[in-house]
C-alpha cells in the first residue's frame, strides 16, 4: 500500500475516530506532509517508539501505540509471562496519559494485568516499579528531552532495564507482524477494572521509591549540618521531576530550595522553553536568573521524564555560574562515592564502575586510583542496567556507580535506568560536603583535573530529516567506515573500532581483534595522547552524533585540541 492509499484508508475506515479524520482532511493539498505521515509505519526500534505526535502511520497516536502494544502483548504471551503483568507510567508530554491508558487497555484485552501510575512519574520510578511488582515488562510513555512535538514509548523487561538482546529483537519482530489494526485487541477500561486487569499504583508507592533514593546518601549528617546555609535553585522544565526532587531534598533537610515558579508546572506544551533539554543553554535562562536572585550555590535542571540532570555552579573567583557537562557532574559524584564509601567502610567487595564508550576517560583513571573495576559498554544506559543484572546473576562484581556522558547516572541498584532524582540528591550532598570545606563544586572539579589530568569532551550532531535522512546518515557512516582517516585534530589514529563488524584494527600493525562488545552501528577512533572520537547514528532522532575526548595538561590546551578534532571529524 503506497502512502496515498494509506491516507485514504485512514480517512474512510470507521476504525479511526472523527477527530483523526478531521486532522487528516485538513492536509489535503499538502502532498509533502501527507507523504511524510504515511510513507512508512513509525519504526519500533530496539528501545520502542519515538516520533512526532499526529495522525498517520508515521506518527505517535493512539493507533500506533495500540499496534506496538499488541506486538508486545504477543511477545509476552509467547514468553509465558502474561501472568506477571506490566507496569506503565508517563511523563507530562501531550497525550502521554492517553497513550498510557491505551497501552493498558490493549494489554488487558490480551489477558495481561497492568499497573498504571495514577499520574505522571519519572522514568526511573517506572523502572523501580517493574521489579517491585514482579512484572514481566514495563512501558514508559515519554520522549525524554525531545522538542514538544514529540512523544515516545519505551519498553522495559522484568529486570527493570530497557530491553536488550534477545528481547529487543523478539519484541521488534512481533510488532512488525501486526500489519493491520484489525489484529489489535482492546478492552473497555471499566470492564478491565472489574476483571482485576486494570490496576492503579497509588501514592503510597512514592514512599518506597523515595526511601530507596535516600538510602544512597553517604553523609546525611553533613547535609543536616550544612542544610541551612546551602542554597539550591531548580527547574523541572515543566516535567515530572518537581514533586520527587523537592520531597527528597526536603526530607534530607535542605531548607533553601527555590524552584522556578512557571517551570514547576507540568505542561507538555513547554510554554517557557522551546527545547526542554538540560544540554541546551537556552533552557537555563529562567532558573539562572532565579539563581542570581537567591544567590544559589548550585543550579539544577531535570528533563521532562527526570532521568537526566544538568548542573551549573557558582564560580566564586569570577562570579556568575559555570556549566557542567554530564561527564563533569558524573565524575564528581563517582569520586565522592568511591572515596567516602571507602572511608566509612561501606564499599562492597569486587566493586565496579560502569560507563559507556563515549563517556570521559577520567573514569579509567579514577577506577585505577581506587582499585575499582571499570567496565565499558555500548552507548545507552540500558547496557549499564544490563551489567547490574549480570552482576546479580553471576556475583562477579558489585555495582557501585554508572554514568553516561549525556547527563545520566545511577547510584544504587533499586532502578536499572538513569535517575535524575538520585543524581540531584547525590550532587547536592557532594556540594554540601565541599562547602563545609570552603570549596565550591567548581573548586572540586579543578582538584580532580589537577590530580587526574584535564579530560575534556565534546559532542556535536548533524541532523538529516525527511525521507532521505536515513540514507544520508548511512552514507556518512559508510564513508568513515571505508575511508578511515589517518589523523584527526593533528593526532594519529592508533586504532579503529567498527562495532558493527566487531573488529578493532591496529593502524600501525594492521592486526585485527574483536571489540568485545555486541554488534552496533558505532565507529570509534583511538588517537594518540589519550584522545579519542566516536561516530554513531542516534537511536531516537534523525541525527548522526560525533563524540570526542582529549587529555591535556590544562583546560585551554584541551579545549583547543577539541576544536581541531571537531574540525577534521565533521569536515568543517
Amino acid at each position: 500500500m503506497d502512502y496515498r492509499e494509506a491516507y485514504k484508508k485512514w480517512l474512510e475506515d470507521p476504525y479511526f475516530d472523527e477527530k483523526t479524520k478531521e486532522e487528516l482532511s485538513g492536509l489535503e493539498g499538502d502532498e509533502k506532509e501527507i507523504e511524510d505521515r504515511f510513507y512508512r509505519s513509525l519504526e519500533f526500534g530496539t528501545g520502542g517508539l519515538r516520533g512526532v505526535i499526529g495522525a498517520g502511520t508515521n506518527r505517535m497516536n493512539i493507533y500506533t501505540v495500540r499496534q506496538a502494544t499488541q506486538g508486545l502483548a504477543n511477545y509476552i504471551i509467547k514468553s509465558g509471562g502474561q501472568d506477571k503483568g506490566v507496569a506503565i507510567s508517563h511523563d507530562s508530554r501531550l497525550f502521554s496519559p492517553e497513550f498510557a491508558r491505551e497501552a493498558a487497555r490493549v494489554l488487558n484485552a490480551n489477558g495481561i494485568k497492568t499497573y498504571l501510575t495514577e499520574s505522571l512519574r519519572p522514568t526511573p520510578y517506572l523502572s523501580y516499579a517493574v521489579r517491585s511488582f514482579g512484572c514481566i515488562a514495563g512501558i514508559m510513555i515519554t520522549a525524554s528531552h525531545n522538542p514538544r512535538e514529540y512523544n515516545g514509548y519505551k519498553v522495559y523487561w522484568e529486570d527493570g532495564g530497557q530491553i536488550v538482546p534477545p528481547h529487543d529483537k523478539g519484541i521488534l519482530s512481533e510488532v512488525a507482524k501486526v500489519t493491520d489494526f484489525a489484529q489489535v485487541r482492546t478492552m473497555d477500561e471499566d470492564d478491565a477494572r472489574c476483571a482485576g486487569l486494570f490496576n492503579v499504583i497509588g501514592t503510597d508507592f512514592d514512599d518506597k521509591y523515595i526511601a530507596e533514593v535516600k538510602a544512597q546518601s553517604i553523609h546525611p549528617d553533613v547535609v543536616a549540618e550544612m542544610a541551612k546555609d546551602f542554597v539550591i535553585a531548580y527547574t523541572p522544565l515543566h516535567g515530572t521531576g518537581n514533586i520527587c526532587v523537592r520531597r527528597v531534598l526536603r526530607e534530607l533537610g535542605f531548607e533553601k530550595v527555590y524552584v522556578e515558579p512557571e517551570q514547576k508546572i507540568a505542561d507538555g506544551t513547554f510554554p517557557t522553553v522551546a527545547y526542554p533539554n538540560p544540554e541546551d543553554p537556552k533552557a537555563w535562562e529562567r532558573v539562572l536568573s532565579l539563581a542570581e536572585e537567591v544567590k544559589a550555590d548550585i543550579v539544577l535542571a531535570t528533563d521532562p521524564d527526570a532521568d537526566r540532570l544538568g548542573v551549573y555552579c557558582r564560580d566564586t573567583v569570577n562570579g556568575g555560574y559555570i556549566s557542567f557537562t554530564g561527564n563533569m557532574s558524573g565524575m564528581l559524584i563517582a569520586e565522592y562515592i568511591l572515596r567516602e564509601r571507602r572511608a566509612v567502610g561501606s564499599m562492597p567487595e569486587n566493586p565496579a564502575l560502569v560507563e559507556t564508550i563515549v563517556t570521559t576517560d577520567m573514569a579509567k583513571a579514577l577506577a585505577k586510583d581506587y582499585d575499582v573495576k571499570l567496565i565499558e559498554v555500548l552507548t545507552g544506559f540500558k547496557y549499564i542496567g544490563e551489567q547490574i543484572k549480570i552482576f546479580d546473576e553471576t556475583g562477579c562484581n558489585n555495582y557501585v556507580f554508572g554514568l553516561e556522558e549525556s547527563y545520566g547516572c545511577l547510584a544504587g541498584t533499586y532502578a536499572r535506568d538513569k535517575d535524575a532524582i538520585v543524581a540531584v540528591m547525590m550532587l547536592c550532598e557532594v556540594a554540601a560536603f565541599y562547602k563545609k570545606q570552603g570549596m565550591t563544586l567548581w573548586d572540586a572539579m579543578q582538584k580532580l583535573y589537577k590530580k587526574y589530568g584535564y579530560y575534556r569532551e565534546g559532542l556535536d550532531t548533524l541532523t538529516c530529516k525527511g525521507i532521505d535522512g536515513a540514507e544520508q546518515i548511512k552514507a556518512r557512516m559508510e564513508s568513515y567506515r571505508n575511508d578511515t582517516p589517518k589523523e584527526l585534530g593533528g593526532l594519529k589514529v592508533k586504532a579503529f573500532r567498527d562495532y558493527k563488524a566487531d573488529v578493532r584494527v591496529d593502524m600501525e600493525s594492521g592486526e585485527k581483534s574483536s571489540t568485545g562488545l555486541p554488534s552496533s552501528n558505532v565507529l570509534y577512533f583511538e588517537l594518540e595522547g589519550n584522545a579519542w572520537c566516536c561516530v554513531r547514528p542516534s537511536g531516537t532522532e534523525p541525527k548522526i552524533k560525533f563524540y570526542y575526548g582529549v587529555k591535556e595538561d590544562s583546560t585551554e590546551k584541551a579545549d583547543e585540541r577539541l576544536k581541531l578534532i571537531k574540525k577534521d571529524l565533521m569536515g568543517e
